[in-house]
Protein backbone atom coordinates (compact mmCIF):
# COMPACT_ATOMS: atom_id res chain seq x y z
CA UNK A 1 0.00 0.00 0.00
CA UNK A 2 2.84 2.37 0.88
CA UNK A 3 4.47 1.62 -2.50
CA UNK A 4 1.24 2.50 -4.34
CA UNK A 5 0.93 5.79 -2.43
CA UNK A 6 4.55 6.67 -3.21
CA UNK A 7 4.01 5.84 -6.88
CA UNK A 8 0.83 7.97 -7.01
CA UNK A 9 2.57 10.85 -5.24
CA UNK A 10 5.45 10.61 -7.73
CA UNK A 11 3.02 10.66 -10.65
CA UNK A 12 1.25 13.74 -9.29
CA UNK A 13 4.56 15.56 -8.78
CA UNK A 14 5.72 14.60 -12.29
CA UNK A 15 2.48 15.89 -13.84
CA UNK A 16 2.70 19.13 -11.88
CA UNK A 17 6.30 19.65 -12.97
CA UNK A 18 5.44 18.87 -16.60
CA UNK A 19 2.56 21.36 -16.55
CA UNK A 20 4.75 23.97 -14.91
CA UNK A 21 7.58 23.51 -17.41
CA UNK A 22 5.07 23.68 -20.29
CA UNK A 23 3.64 26.93 -18.96
CA UNK A 24 7.14 28.31 -18.46
CA UNK A 25 8.15 27.45 -22.04
CA UNK A 26 5.02 29.11 -23.41
CA UNK A 27 5.57 32.29 -21.42
CA UNK A 28 9.37 32.37 -21.56
CA UNK A 29 10.71 35.45 -23.28
CA UNK A 30 14.19 36.70 -24.11
CA UNK A 31 15.70 39.11 -21.57
CA UNK A 32 14.04 42.52 -21.70
CA UNK A 33 10.95 41.32 -23.59
CA UNK A 34 7.44 42.08 -22.37
CA UNK A 35 5.03 39.16 -22.75
CA UNK A 36 1.88 39.01 -24.85
CA UNK A 37 2.44 41.51 -27.56
CA UNK A 38 3.24 44.69 -25.68
CA UNK A 39 6.70 45.15 -27.18
CA UNK A 40 7.73 47.21 -30.19
CA UNK A 41 9.17 45.86 -33.42
CA UNK A 42 9.72 46.85 -37.05
CA UNK A 43 8.93 44.19 -39.66
CA UNK A 44 7.79 43.87 -43.28
CA UNK A 45 4.80 42.11 -44.76
CA UNK A 46 4.67 39.86 -47.82
CA UNK A 47 4.42 42.92 -50.09
CA UNK A 48 7.51 44.57 -48.61
CA UNK A 49 5.45 47.12 -46.66
CA UNK A 50 6.80 48.17 -43.26
CA UNK A 51 4.63 47.02 -40.34
CA UNK A 52 4.89 47.26 -36.57
CA UNK A 53 2.92 46.43 -33.42
CA UNK A 54 0.00 48.60 -34.60
CA UNK A 55 -0.70 45.95 -37.26
CA UNK A 56 -3.09 44.20 -34.87
CA UNK A 57 -5.20 47.27 -34.03
CA UNK A 58 -8.68 47.77 -35.50
CA UNK A 59 -9.74 44.18 -36.12
CA UNK A 60 -9.62 40.79 -34.38
CA UNK A 61 -6.61 38.70 -35.33
CA UNK A 62 -5.25 35.16 -35.33
CA UNK A 63 -1.46 35.17 -35.00
CA UNK A 64 0.75 32.17 -35.82
CA UNK A 65 4.55 31.82 -35.78
CA UNK A 66 6.05 29.32 -38.22
CA UNK A 67 8.21 28.90 -41.33
CA UNK A 68 7.62 27.96 -44.94
CA UNK A 69 9.95 24.93 -44.92
CA UNK A 70 8.01 23.41 -42.02
CA UNK A 71 7.18 19.76 -42.82
CA UNK A 72 4.01 19.30 -40.75
CA UNK A 73 2.84 21.78 -38.09
CA UNK A 74 2.72 24.90 -40.29
CA UNK A 75 0.97 23.46 -43.37
CA UNK A 76 -1.48 21.67 -41.08
CA UNK A 77 -2.22 24.87 -39.17
CA UNK A 78 -2.64 26.81 -42.40
CA UNK A 79 -5.10 24.18 -43.68
CA UNK A 80 -6.97 24.42 -40.37
CA UNK A 81 -7.13 28.22 -40.75
CA UNK A 82 -8.67 27.76 -44.20
CA UNK A 83 -11.31 25.55 -42.57
CA UNK A 84 -11.97 28.16 -39.86
CA UNK A 85 -12.50 30.92 -42.41
CA UNK A 86 -14.80 28.69 -44.43
CA UNK A 87 -16.84 27.70 -41.35
CA UNK A 88 -17.17 31.34 -40.25
CA UNK A 89 -18.21 32.58 -43.69
CA UNK A 90 -19.37 36.22 -43.67
CA UNK A 91 -19.47 36.13 -39.88
CA UNK A 92 -15.65 36.18 -39.93
CA UNK A 93 -15.24 38.97 -42.47
CA UNK A 94 -13.43 41.22 -39.94
CA UNK A 95 -11.00 38.52 -38.79
CA UNK A 96 -7.42 38.84 -40.03
CA UNK A 97 -4.66 36.27 -39.69
CA UNK A 98 -0.89 36.70 -39.62
CA UNK A 99 1.84 34.17 -40.30
CA UNK A 100 5.09 35.45 -38.75
CA UNK A 101 8.21 33.67 -39.99
CA UNK A 102 10.67 32.51 -37.36
CA UNK A 103 13.06 31.67 -40.24
CA UNK A 104 13.79 35.07 -41.84
CA UNK A 105 17.00 33.72 -43.39
CA UNK A 106 14.96 31.71 -45.90
CA UNK A 107 11.49 33.29 -45.76
CA UNK A 108 11.53 36.28 -48.07
CA UNK A 109 8.40 38.43 -48.42
CA UNK A 110 7.74 36.90 -51.86
CA UNK A 111 8.06 33.35 -50.53
CA UNK A 112 5.70 34.16 -47.64
CA UNK A 113 3.20 35.70 -50.06
CA UNK A 114 3.16 32.52 -52.14
CA UNK A 115 2.86 30.39 -49.01
CA UNK A 116 -0.11 32.16 -47.41
CA UNK A 117 -1.98 33.02 -50.62
CA UNK A 118 -3.21 29.43 -51.14
CA UNK A 119 -5.13 29.68 -47.84
CA UNK A 120 -6.84 33.05 -47.82
CA UNK A 121 -6.37 36.65 -48.86
CA UNK A 122 -7.00 37.50 -45.19
CA UNK A 123 -3.73 35.89 -44.08
CA UNK A 124 -0.66 38.12 -44.25
CA UNK A 125 2.92 36.85 -44.18
CA UNK A 126 5.32 38.79 -41.95
CA UNK A 127 9.12 38.67 -41.84
CA UNK A 128 12.04 40.91 -40.94
CA UNK A 129 15.55 40.85 -39.57
CA UNK A 130 16.45 38.12 -37.09
CA UNK A 131 16.64 40.79 -34.37
CA UNK A 132 13.13 42.11 -35.06
CA UNK A 133 11.69 38.60 -35.34
CA UNK A 134 13.22 37.88 -31.92
CA UNK A 135 11.44 40.97 -30.55
CA UNK A 136 7.96 40.02 -31.78
CA UNK A 137 8.40 36.35 -30.83
CA UNK A 138 9.65 37.38 -27.40
CA UNK A 139 6.75 39.75 -26.88
CA UNK A 140 4.36 36.81 -27.39
CA UNK A 141 6.40 34.33 -25.35
CA UNK A 142 7.08 32.21 -28.44
CA UNK A 143 9.83 29.60 -28.32
CA UNK A 144 11.82 28.87 -31.48
CA UNK A 145 15.20 27.36 -32.20
CA UNK A 146 17.21 26.38 -35.25
CA UNK A 147 17.93 22.62 -35.38
CA UNK A 148 20.72 21.36 -37.68
CA UNK A 149 19.97 18.38 -39.94
CA UNK A 150 22.40 15.62 -40.97
CA UNK A 151 22.38 16.80 -44.62
CA UNK A 152 23.77 20.21 -43.63
CA UNK A 153 20.40 21.96 -43.73
CA UNK A 154 18.25 22.88 -40.79
CA UNK A 155 14.72 22.92 -39.50
CA UNK A 156 13.07 25.01 -36.79
CA UNK A 157 11.47 23.95 -33.53
CA UNK A 158 8.77 26.40 -32.45
CA UNK A 159 5.66 27.03 -30.40
CA UNK A 160 2.64 25.62 -32.24
CA UNK A 161 -0.17 27.86 -30.99
CA UNK A 162 -2.44 30.34 -32.72
CA UNK A 163 -2.78 33.46 -30.57
CA UNK A 164 -6.15 35.23 -30.58
CA UNK A 165 -6.12 39.05 -30.33
CA UNK A 166 -9.06 41.41 -30.00
CA UNK A 167 -9.45 44.60 -32.05
CA UNK A 168 -7.18 46.45 -29.61
CA UNK A 169 -4.40 43.91 -30.18
CA UNK A 170 -4.83 42.42 -26.70
CA UNK A 171 -4.37 38.71 -26.03
CA UNK A 172 -7.67 36.81 -25.68
CA UNK A 173 -6.60 33.16 -25.81
CA UNK A 174 -5.10 30.48 -28.02
CA UNK A 175 -6.03 27.67 -30.37
CA UNK A 176 -3.82 24.61 -29.91
CA UNK A 177 -2.23 22.65 -32.73
CA UNK A 178 -4.71 20.04 -33.93
CA UNK A 179 -7.56 21.40 -31.82
CA UNK A 180 -11.03 20.19 -32.79
CA UNK A 181 -12.45 22.47 -35.52
CA UNK A 182 -15.74 23.05 -33.74
CA UNK A 183 -13.91 24.18 -30.59
CA UNK A 184 -11.53 26.39 -32.58
CA UNK A 185 -14.37 28.04 -34.51
CA UNK A 186 -16.23 28.57 -31.23
CA UNK A 187 -13.21 30.42 -29.84
CA UNK A 188 -13.07 32.58 -32.97
CA UNK A 189 -16.80 33.38 -32.66
CA UNK A 190 -16.22 34.46 -29.05
CA UNK A 191 -13.31 36.63 -30.19
CA UNK A 192 -15.44 38.24 -32.91
CA UNK A 193 -18.23 38.93 -30.41
CA UNK A 194 -15.78 40.72 -28.08
CA UNK A 195 -14.21 42.84 -30.84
Amino acid sequence: MKTVRLWLWGAVVALALTAGVGALLLRQSPPGATPFGTGTYSLIDQNGKAVDQTLFIGHPSALFFGFTHCPEVCPTTMAEMAGWFEALGDEGKDLRAYFVSIDPERDTPEMLGDYVSWVSDRITGITGTPEEIAKIAGSWGVYYQRVPLDDGGYTMDHTALVFLLDDKGAFQGTISYGEDQETAVGKLRNLLAKS
